[in-house]
C-alpha cells in the first residue's frame, strides 16, 4: 500500500534510550512503511546453521526500526498503533538457545531451524517430518522511550510496550501504548511469522518483514500498561481440527506453565518420533499456554493447547 512514510532497516537502534535522535516525525492520522530486521540483528539468515547460532552476539540482538516522533505527544496521552499490512520475507527462523526459554534447565544445547515459507500465499510451513504450521505474521517488539533517561534492554517488555510477543498485534489490530517521553517515540521489529502464546522457547519464526501502519493520538487517555482490540477472531485459523491439551496444576504458575509444556512434549515424542528439542520448538511456534483457573486456592491450572491440525 502507498504510507505517507517510509522508514528503513538500516534506521535501527538497539534498546531504548529517550536520547535518541527521531529518525521520522509524523502527525497523528498518518501512515508509516516499516522494514525491519529479524531479531537476530541480521546476524542469521536463510543459509545460517548451528554455527551462525553460537556465535550470535547477544549486544546486537532485537533491534528496532525507529524512532518516530508523533506530533502533539505528550505525556498521559496515548499512542495507538493500527497493523494495516505484513509484507514477509518468505524465510524465517526458530532455535533453542541455552539459557533462554521457559523449559531452560531441560534444554541446555542449541538448536536451530531455518524456515521457507511462501510470503505470497502464506501456506503453512513444513517442520520436520508432516508437521505443518499456519501462519499469522506479526510484531512482537512494538513500543516507545521511557522517560528515564539512559539505555534500557529492549527484551522486557514494559508499560510503554516492547517486547511484548503478543501474537495478536497482526493485520486489524489497534494497539494503545502510555505516552512518557514528548513525541513518544516509536519504534518496532522483532517480526514473527508465526507463534504460539508464551513463546514458549524464546523465539518464534523469527522472520524479517516490512510492516505497515497507521499512527494516532488519545489525548489524555493515562493508561497504565498497553492494551489493545481486534476486528475479528484470533485463533479461528488453528481451530478447525481441534486441539490436543495437556495441563500442570499447583501452588506456583510457573511450575505448572512448565508440567503443562513438558506433557505435551512427551506426546508429541511418543506420537511422532520427533526429538524433544524439536517438539520444544514446534510448540514455541504454534501452541498456546492458558491460565484456566487461578481462584481456586491453593492450586491454580494451567492448559497448553496444541493445534490438531499442525500433525495432520
Amino acid at each position: 500500500m502507498n504510507c505517507n512514510h517510509t522508514i528503513h532497516s538500516h534506521q535501527h537502534h538497539i534498546g531504548w534510550d529517550n536520547a535518541i535522535e527521531p529518525v521520522l516525525s509524523v502527525s497523528p492520522g498518518q501512515t508509516i512503511q516499516i522494514e525491519t530486521i529479524d531479531s537476530s540483528g541480521g546476524q542469521l539468515s536463510a543459509q545460517s546453521t548451528l554455527e551462525d547460532l553460537d556465535r550470535l552476539d547477544f549486544n546486537n540482538v532485537n533491534p528496532v526500526t525507529g524512532p518516530v516522533y508523533i506530533e502533539g505527544a505528550e505525556p498521559g496521552d496515548a499512542v495507538a498503533i493500527r497493523f494495516l499490512h505484513f509484507e514477509p520475507s518468505g524465510w524465517g527462523w526458530t532455535a533453542n538457545i541455552p539459557g533462554f526459554g521457559l523449559l531452560a534447565e531441560q534444554f541446555t544445547e542449541s538448536r536451530l531451524h531455518v524456515w521457507e515459507y511462501n510470503k505470497n500465499t502464506l501456506a503453512p510451513a513444513l517442520y520436520g517430518p508432516g508437521g505443518q504450521v499456519p501462519l499469522k505474521p506479526f510484531c512482537g517488539t512494538v513500543g516507545l522511550a521511557l522517560a528515564e533517561p539512559g539505555q534500557h534492554s529492549v527484551v522486557p517488555p514494559r508499560r510503554v510496550g516492547g517486547n511484548l510477543d503478543i501474537r495478536d498485534n497482526a493485520v486489524g489490530t489497534t494497539l494503545y501504548l502510555p505516552v512518557e517521553v514528548a513525541g513518544g517515540l516509536l519504534s518496532l521489529g522483532d517480526t514473527h511469522a508465526a507463534q504460539g502464546d508464551g513463546e514458549i522457547c524464546g523465539t518464534a519464526i523469527e522472520s524479517p518483514m516490512v510492516v505497515d501502519i497507521k499512527v494516532d493520538l488519545i489525548k489524555g487517555a493515562n493508561f497504565a500498561f498497553p492494551r489493545f482490540e481486534t476486528d475479528g477472531p484470533v485463533t479461528r485459523h488453528l481451530d478447525a481440527a481441534g486441539y490436543q491439551v495437556t495441563t500442570g496444576i499447583g501452588p506456583d504458575l510457573m511450575s505448572a506453565a512448565r508440567d503443562a509444556v513438558s506433557g505435551m512434549i512427551d506426546w508429541i515424542c511418543a506420537s511422532t518420533n520427533m526429538a524433544d528439542v524439536d517438539a520444544y520448538m514446534l510448540c514455541s511456534v504454534c501452541g498456546d499456554l492458558r491460565i484456566s483457573e487461578i481462584v481456586d486456592m491453593p492450586n491454580w491450572t494451567v492448559s497448553f493447547y496444541f493445534p490438531k491440525s499442525v500433525l495432520g
